[in-house]
């Protein structure tokens, strides 16, 4: 299944960048969150056929995830914004590589925002957020 390919190709590419370094709430996590997102719409769109509905299906998918693995609120809302950050990028990124990709992700971490309130996000609808360095 594509969604379960990108979820297991996401992990393996940033167990190699980043260690397991991307399982906390930091710069790392936020790459991995968008770069799923991306490569879950990627792999989908062979099946659905229109972006809009490989986007659909990632953001099910990938909130889906969050209500049922919940975290306390600033941390969903850190996963849930990075989510769309990745979705929102797929639209610049989907003819993209994979090595392009993820060249492209490492350059907005160097934008990424750290956050201490959920409402912070409303604001940095253009950037990668994080909560600890």
């Amino acid at each position: 299944m594509p969604t379960n390919q990108a979820t297991l190709h996401t992990m393996q590419i940033c167990d190699r960048i980043y260690g397991h370094t991307h399982h906390g709430d930091n710069k790392a996590n936020a790459f991995r969150h968008a770069l799923w997102n991306i490569l879950i719409a990627k792999r989908v769109l062979k099946i659905v056929k229109t972006d809009e509905k490989a986007l659909q299906w990632s953001d099910k998918i990938t909130t889906l995830h969050e209500t049922l693995m919940p975290n306390p609120p600033l941390e969903m809302e850190m996963d849930l914004h990075n989510n769309m950050m990745g979705r929102k990028l797929y639209l610049e990124l989907q003819d993209a590589s994979e090595e392009k990709i993820i060249e492209f992700l490492k350059v907005k971490l160097e934008e990424a925002v750290q956050i201490k309130t959920v409402e912070e996000t409303e604001n940095l609808k253009d950037f990668l957020v994080f909560i600890e360095e």
